[in-house]
């Protein structure tokens, strides 16, 4: 008989804590493999494919496209054991979540090792909360499907009292297997993330109403609250008047939400903003040279080398020489912490929005390996394949917003990194050249920095050294 096995979203690590379906790669009755990927989802990271851990045929599935998902809830279930004819012939069940088809089977105690899989051979999925041992115990008590709720009901004592969908034992809140004590109300979160928000905001998390299974207050409820609560805020500053009386929307708006890449993009600005004093300055190089240098290394045969990867490489030679840029500000320790590794990052524009992927332990990396990985990553972030890891824990970010068409910019830090360098596009202009006014190819460089982290003259001396390489490349020998 066929044991009924619900796969729920996994941790997918890098403190996220929901995701939004974006396409079903399974249908209902579909027989599908352990570790096969059943349903791509969007993250604040990236887009990535989950793979089931069970065997078997799926009976059912959660959530319609476009559907906001937090880590824990069922996604699919699972008839582990069960023949595809056998499990279709069965017909479907009614009331399956949000619309989906479901396929009945009968139902079968769970094993006791949770992640066993098919039999002995456990699943080879390494996504946080399952793994290839068969006895590891959960991080989160998951609720009960609805075919199993009956049954289980029956056989459990009376509930405690509830508030909010939480239930309480003696001044304690337990929420999802998480208790939370907070004064006549409990509070219905799971998330560190989601209580460090409403911290830093001032938000009174009982004041909130969640949007997640059982109540669950979930990031997007508390954004949302800390917008009402700053509208709330601004509109009393105000003085009352006419427009005050014309609320609601305008006819014709478009309202896009701030979620999935697009809010975690916004969040990072505003927070970049209100916790980093950053300064700018810039400066006119003579890029003629540079593009010589780098058209005499893409020889007929060779791996071709990008400017992005010159640029680059420029960064890391100019990091060795000012490795206090290479850092961030532990703002609880009080305390400067400079980094033995660059992670460099470079922005990269796609579909979804903007991006930063991070190339690892860029110091170490020739030219040539520089330009073969950041073809690597653009690819994968137009693809939206970029795993979490690879855009995050970044120290230091090269933004090339030339390619845009614009000479000069005053970018956003990439918090909570110290540091960028921006490249605006290479024009040919008038320049003095060795004492003769000639035409030149030109480049606006601008350096924008964590003012706690060093002052204007490290600043200056860091821009003028890239600002030397690029003016003559032969300088790089010096730190190869």
């Amino acid at each position: 008989m066929a044991v009924v096995r619900e796969f729920t979203l996994p941790d997918l690590g890098e403190g996220l804590t929901e995701a939004v379906i974006v396409q079903w790669l399974v249908e209902v009755g579909e027989v599908v493999a352990v570790d096969q990927p059943v349903v791509e989802v969007e993250t604040a990271k990236a887009m990535v494919e989950v793979p089931c851990p069970y065997g078997g045929v799926v009976t059912a599935r959660f959530g319609a496209a476009g559907t906001e998902v937090p880590v824990g809830a069922p996604l699919v279930t699972v008839a582990v054991g069960a023949a595809p004819e056998e499990s279709a012939g069965r017909g479907s069940a009614p009331g399956s979540a949000n619309g989906s088809a479901s396929v009945a089977v009968p139902a079968a105690p769970a094993p006791a090792a949770e992640g066993a899989g098919t039999g002995a051979a456990g699943s080879g999925n390494v996504l946080v909360g399952y793994g290839t041992s068969g006895a590891a115990a959960r991080r989160r008590r998951i609720l009960p499907s609805a075919a199993e709720a009956p049954a289980r009901r029956s056989a459990t004592p009376a509930p405690p009292a509830t508030t909010n969908g939480t239930a309480t034992t003696n001044g304690t809140a337990t929420t999802n297997g998480t208790a939370v004590a907070d004064g006549a109300r409990t509070v219905a979160v799971i998330s560190p993330l989601v209580r460090r928000i409403a911290r830093e905001h001032d938000l009174d998390l009982r004041d909130v109403r969640g949007s997640g299974r059982d109540g669950l207050i979930l990031r997007t409820d508390v954004e949302s609250a800390v917008r009402a609560l700053g509208e709330r805020q601004s509109a009393a500053a105000r003085p009352a008047g006419p427009a005050d009386t014309a609320a609601g929307p305008v006819p014709g708006e478009e309202r896009i939400p701030l979620k999935g890449l697009r809010g975690a993009a916004a969040e990072k600005f505003s927070r970049s903003r209100r916790e980093i004093p950053d300064a700018t300055c810039w400066v006119d190089a003579d890029a003629t040279d540079l593009l010589a240098t780098r058209r005499a290394m893409n020889v007929p045969g060779a791996p071709k080398v990008s400017l992005l990867a010159l640029l680059a490489r420029v960064c890391t030679a100019a990091l060795a020489r000012y490795p206090e840029l290479n850092a961030t500000v532990d703002t609880t320790a009080q305390e400067i912490v400079r980094l033995p590794a660059v992670h460099l990052g470079f922005a990269a524009q796609t579909d979804r929005g903007l991006v930063v992927p991070v190339v690892r332990d860029a110091q170490d990396r020739t030219v040539e390996q520089l330009s073969a990985e950041i073809a690597r990553l653009t690819d994968a972030a137009r693809a939206g394949k970029l795993s979490p890891a690879e855009l995050s824990r970044g120290t230091f970010t090269l933004n090339n917003y030339g390619v845009f068409g614009v000479d000069g910019s005053t970018p956003i830090l990439n918090h909570p990194e110290a540091a960028m360098l921006g490249v605006g596009r290479i024009a040919a202009k008038p320049w003095v050249h060795e004492g003769e006014l000639a035409v030149r190819e030109v480049v606006q460089l601008s350096f924008t920095f964590d003012h706690r982290v060093c002052d204007g003259g490290t600043a200056g001396g860091f821009l003028r050294y890239v600002a030397d390489c690029v003016e003559q490349p032969a300088l790089l020998l010096r730190s190869l």
